[in-house]
């Protein structure tokens, strides 16, 4: 699998972009042509879909998008294009929250998406988000878990979390400053 391509944009479009890596070029699916600039060097991370009549590429900004899109695609009915098409139109934050508050209209809004995909959305993955920016930090995973016991909403725990990701210190005084953070 193709984790990775760095190289050159050699040409684009509003839902794709060739990039001239080690004179190979590469075609990939991606939906931010704002970003793109011809013969700007890149990297652009990729997931390969494979289907019985085409192999193809599909490119994000961040590991965090890649890490998003993994996740939109095992929802039932939901495939590749549709779950890139959601992160062109909204920042992965913002598609993270309408998930966790179970903010249906916003999930309804995006392209090729109904209201029984919209429901599936919430249901498969309500949840199971906020993990992904929670360093793997035994004491940072104990802080949020027990910001969760104590009643804080996965979208109220992610942003502390953030904030706490560089920070050294034992659960207790990790705890601490997250309700410092949080009382604010």
């Amino acid at each position: 699998m193709i984790g990775f391509v760095r190289g050159t944009v050699h040409a684009f479009g509003p839902d794709y972009v060739l990039i001239d890596a080690g004179n190979i070029g590469y075609r990939i699916n991606f939906y931010h042509p704002e970003v793109l600039r011809k013969d700007k060097e890149m990297i652009v991370y990729t997931y390969q879909n494979v289907r019985e009549d085409e192999i193809s590429l599909y490119g994000f900004l961040s590991l965090e998008e890649y890490d998003l899109f993994t996740k939109l695609i095992s929802v039932k009915g939901l495939g590749p294009k549709i779950a890139s098409n959601i992160l062109s139109r909204a920042s992965v934050e913002a598609i993270i929250t309408a998930i966790e508050t179970g903010d249906v209209d916003f999930i309804r809004n995006m392209p090729g998406i109904g209201k029984k995909t919209a429901s599936q959305i919430l249901l498969d993955l309500k949840g199971k988000l906020v993990e992904t920016d929670v360093e793997n930090s035994e004491e940072l995973s104990d802080v949020a878990e027990a910001l969760k016991q104590l009643g804080y909403k996965p979208t109220e725990i992610r942003p502390v979390m953030k904030k706490l990701a560089n920070e050294k210190g034992s659960t207790d005084e990790l705890m601490k400053k997250a309700l410092a953070m949080l009382v604010k």
